[in-house]
């Protein structure tokens, strides 16, 4: 018997070579691009939020401190940052592996077999994020559309994959018949 992780439902008890596979299970990766697009979006409100009300608070303070208070605003990129990768280590390396966005679009990013995200994965998946679309936007948006995971570059670096969660898998799998 493999030690390979096992997938659950009726049909799914034989032990896979990877604990995703898009030709047995393509329930886990249905509508998977899509909904990370979105996830994103909600993550990057999430993140920018406090941001901005930290924005307007500095800038009535330098009002209240004669301008002293507007160089306050020096902070605000590196608490961007900050904010950003402790969301992240947090959301994504927590239990769930998913952010906020990605729980309310039902999705989950898991390593290659299948086990949780930890919380320096997730960061460095965040970090490798931001530097390969610094650097290499038109190859990591045609990526995801030449793999059968949907996956990114930086998942591909890191041996990380966006699914479905297995709610949301399940549904689709009894829809599917």
């Amino acid at each position: 018997m493999s030690d390979a992780p096992l997938r659950g439902g009726p049909g799914y008890d034989q032990p896979l070579p990877y604990a995703f596979d898009p030709l047995q299970e393509p329930e886990y990766f249905r509508g998977v691009l899509g909904r990370r697009m979105v996830a994103f979006l909600i993550d990057a409100v999430v993140i920018c939020a406090p941001v901005g009300a930290a924005a307007v608070f500095i800038f009535l303070f330098g009002f209240v401190t004669l301008g002293l208070g507007w160089f306050l605003f020096g902070l605000l990129s590196p608490g961007f940052f900050i904010w950003a990768i402790v969301y992240s280590g947090l959301t994504l390396g927590g239990p769930r592996s998913a952010t906020l966005g990605m729980r309310a679009m039902e999705i989950e990013m898991r390593q290659w077999d299948g086990t949780p995200m930890t919380s320096l994965l997730a960061v460095l998946s965040v970090v490798l994020f931001w530097v390969f679309m610094s650097v290499l936007t038109p190859l990591v948006l045609i990526v995801p559309l030449l793999n059968p995971r949907r996956r990114l570059l930086h998942d591909l670096v890191l041996g990380t994959v966006v699914t479905n969660n297995d709610e949301r898998a399940g549904a689709l799998r009894g829809w599917r018949g």
